[in-house]
């Protein structure tokens, strides 16, 4: 008798455990934390995937594209923007003068010099954001000042925001804008004019196809 109580008491421990530890090992992980779609998280210019870029029209029918090769900024963003949010919302950007590239030397040579962005004695062109309007997720427009040779003034670029991805463990964000300014304001006034009209617009149309990197993760 007492062997078969003995026995009977140890089935049930046993039987406790294994069913204890099946039950353990079968039960749900708490799921994670997810993240605040608006948080603001800043980001650094992935310069392998920027471009900088500016068309401006040339004997009036005619348009000049090119771009800037060497650049720096950052930029404060939310996965998801939100008028609430926009204060909180900026970036700075620097452009090298020097490092502009329109397909051809001598050209760019001449935009290099004096009648142009003087690059010998202003090397760098700044962009320092002021305000953000945001019209929806996906779209805004971005208030900053755009200092180009000694000259300072207010600009407004209409910003596509494409998102957020998570891509080799780096945390990446990115957007298009684009602007309309007139060169002569910020003395880029050289001219000259031939039968079709003037050889350089006044009007040029400024295009960043921006990419970041969430700074954390570099």
């Amino acid at each position: 008798m007492m062997r078969k109580a003995v026995g009977a008491a140890a089935a049930v421990v046993l039987g406790a455990f294994f069913t204890h530890g099946a039950m353990a090992a079968d039960a749900p992980k708490p799921a994670a934390s997810p993240t605040d779609p608006t948080k603001v998280e800043e980001f650094v210019i992935d310069g392998a995937h920027t471009s900088v870029g500016f068309e401006v029209p040339h004997l009036v029918i005619s348009t000049v594209q090119g771009n800037f090769k060497k650049f720096e900024g950052n930029f404060f963003i939310s996965e998801k923007m939100t008028k609430e949010g926009a204060a909180a919302y900026k970036t700075n950007f620097t452009v090298d003068a020097e490092s502009i590239d329109t397909g051809m030397a001598k050209r760019d040579e001449h935009l290099r010099s004096p009648d142009f962005f003087d690059a010998k004695k202003f090397a760098s062109m700044k962009f320092v954001s002021t305000g953000i309007e945001v019209e929806g997720d996906k779209k805004f427009r971005l208030k900053g000042d755009l200092t180009i040779k000694d000259k300072t003034k207010p600009v407004v670029f209409d910003v596509a925001y494409k998102g957020m991805v998570m891509a080799q463990d780096k945390k990446r964000a990115a957007f298009k804008a684009t602007a309309e300014i007139d060169r002569k304001d910020y003395g880029l006034t050289w001219s000259n004019v031939v039968e079709a009209g003037p050889v350089v617009g006044d009007t040029i149309t400024i295009v960043l196809l921006i990419e970041g990197i969430r700074k954390s993760d570099m």
